[in-house]
């Protein structure tokens, strides 16, 4: 390291014995001489160095300053008689390696040989005449020191004030200025006007958040469960709560979709009708291609629900390849009767949920595929091909997405897989603990765990044990306060956006009704065909009245006009006005 010897090299642990500070003073001297020149009032031999620390010698001692660890070894002891001020300038902030004053190489401080203690010098160097007129370098860790003074001492210091209501201007130059850019390139930097014309953009009128979802639907009871608005946000933001219902779990985005999508909010359904299935889709059961009464053929139709058709339906598309798995309810492990969605991919996962469940599982919201990945066939998930049975809003729900290419996270590949769907007749459904808890156990005294089968047909509930023996048949009207009220509202009885519609209205017992809709539902039905029997529907005045009484009752319900030609979507501002909700519900510590 530089041309110093061996013994030249500072050892910040020992000091020296006299002796050797003497020989080591001579050595340093002649050194020294060779670089600077010989002094001649020095002729007696004695260095200036020897004569200013022998003037310090009842002086204090300087601070100890230890070796310093870091590669560039910045530690420099300043002269102890300056009183110049340690402030940054004269320092070096690049940590390139200190230079002593003398600007001769710094001595390795790490080294073992002579060393200088701050009241004994044994280098032997001379100090510059001009040493005392120069700012002399100050104690540093190598990048600088500030509010200190030679000795280590803090000094007064002074804080700016925090500015109120305003932003803190720390800096002295403008704010746009880049800072470290090296010499000599030319960096395009926009100008800070841009802020100011960003600030500027207002937020669209039509911008909706989940907040006001929450308002006008969830909040006022009207939700149907159907899990659409899960299934439509694109930062899969809304999950499920405890209560069943969508709730907030990170921050929501207002992109409007959950809004947008939902059957109860800003999705005119009536309108969905007339898109899926054409200008006649809006009268008594729609415009179907064939309807019959059906039933599977088969010894494990006993637990299915009437003819078992829909099970058939979908275990004859497992096994023809059709697709490679269906989304239905299946009962709670934890709570009996409580339905929960689940993907059956055999034909003997299927016949074991075969029957319905009486309440809603969010269904759309649990077509991430993730969640059954364990269960699929090992292929791209976009060419996976899934069949969906739900009732006829969640079918609303998953058409109305398919419609538009947009990215749906998590749920994406699940909507586009959907393939085939299957509704549900349905006049409306329940809350699960309403109807089991309050309703059944609590006024009826029936407990969940003695109940075989539920139904509704002809206005009525009936309820079995598990002899078959029937317990319970009352006016539908009796659990009116466990039904969900958003349901009141609905007027597609026979699942209208539907392949295929299947219910026990129009049909003798242990039979299904069955309505063909669409080409892709046309298709399963003829796969389907041979292990079914089945003839023309026995009647169809019966589905054409409940559906027309299901609609008389949804234009009592609703609160905004029915219009089959009105747009898809309906904006969140036009409902308030209808439903007379908050127009801005976080303005009301919502």
């Amino acid at each position: 390291m530089g041309t110093d010897s061996e013994a030249d090299r500072r050892e910040a642990s020992d000091e020296p014995s006299g002796d050797e500070r003497s020989e080591s003073s001579k050595k340093r001297a002649g050194a020294a001489g060779s670089e600077q020149g010989e002094d001649p009032e020095n002729a007696s031999g004695e260095t200036a160095s020897e004569k200013r620390h022998a003037s310090r010698e009842d002086e204090q001692r300087f601070p100890h300053v230890p070796a310093s660890d870091d590669d560039d070894d910045a530690v420099v002891v300043p002269d102890a008689d300056s009183g110049a001020s340690r402030s940054r300038e004269n320092t070096d902030h690049a940590r390139e390696g200190a230079i002593a004053a003398d600007g001769g190489e710094r001595a390795d401080a790490g080294s073992e040989g002579e060393s200088c203690s701050p009241n004994t010098c044994t280098c032997g160097e001379k100090t510059p005449p001009d040493a005392e007129s120069e700012t002399p370098p100050v104690a540093t860790d190598g990048a600088g020191v500030a509010n200190v003074d030679e000795m280590g001492e803090l000094g007064d210091l002074e804080f700016t004030e925090p500015a109120e209501d305003v932003s803190q201007d720390v800096y002295d130059d403008a704010p746009d200025t880049r800072v470290g850019v090296p010499e000599g390139v030319d960096l395009d930097t926009p100008e800070y006007s841009i802020r100011s014309r960003m600030n500027d953009i207002e937020t669209p009128n039509e911008k909706t958040w989940f907040m006001e979802l929450d308002e006008a639907v969830i909040d006022e009871g009207r939700c149907i469960q159907c899990g659409t608005c899960v299934a439509a946000c694109p930062s899969d933001s809304i999950g499920v709560g405890d209560d069943g219902l969508p709730e907030l779990v990170k921050m929501c985005t207002g992109c409007s979709m959950c809004w947008d999508f939902c059957p109860r909010g800003g999705m005119r359904y009536e309108r969905q009708w007339k898109i899926t299935g054409g200008e006649d889709n809006v009268k008594g059961a729609g415009d179907p291609i064939t309807e019959f009464s059906a039933k599977v053929e088969d010894d494990w139709t006993d637990g299915a629900q009437d003819g078992g058709v829909v099970t058939g339906v979908l275990s004859t598309l497992l096994e023809e390849g059709e697709i490679d798995g269906a989304l239905v309810a299946t009962e709670s492990e934890e709570e009996e009767w409580k339905a929960e969605s689940y993907l059956a991919t055999t034909t003997e996962e299927l016949i074991e949920n075969a029957g319905t469940v009486y309440n809603q599982t969010l269904a759309l919201g649990n077509l991430d595929l993730e969640q059954w990945e364990h269960k699929l066939p090992d292929k791209d998930w976009d060419d996976l091909s899934l069949a969906i049975v739900g009732t006829p809003c969640e079918i609303e729900g998953i058409r109305a997405l398919q419609d538009f290419e947009w990215d749906y996270q998590a749920q994406n590949e699940g909507i586009r897989a959907v393939d085939y769907t299957i509704a549900l007749m349905c006049t409306k459904n329940f809350n699960y603990h309403s109807l089991m808890g309050e309703q059944l156990e609590e006024q009826r005294g029936i407990s969940p765990s003695e109940i075989g089968k539920m139904d509704v047909l002809d206005g009525k509930m009936m309820v079995y044990d598990h002899d078959g023996e029937m317990i319970v048949e009352e006016d539908i009207e009796n659990f009116h306060d466990a039904a969900l009220k958003g349901c009141d509202e609905c007027a597609d009885f026979t699942g209208f956006c539907s392949d295929i519609t299947v219910g026990s209205v129009g049909s003798s017992d242990d039979y299904s009704s069955v309505i063909i809709r669409t080409e892709q539902g046309m298709n399963a039905w003829e796969l389907t065909e041979p292990k079914l029997d089945y003839h023309d529907l026995e009647d169809k005045s019966a589905v054409g009245k409940l559906q027309g009484w299901d609609k008389k009752k949804a234009f009592e319900s609703l609160e905004r006009p029915f219009d089959p030609d009105a747009p898809r979507f309906i904006d969140y501002t036009d409902h308030a006005e209808n439903y007379g909700t908050a127009l801005n519900p976080h303005d009301q510590g919502h």
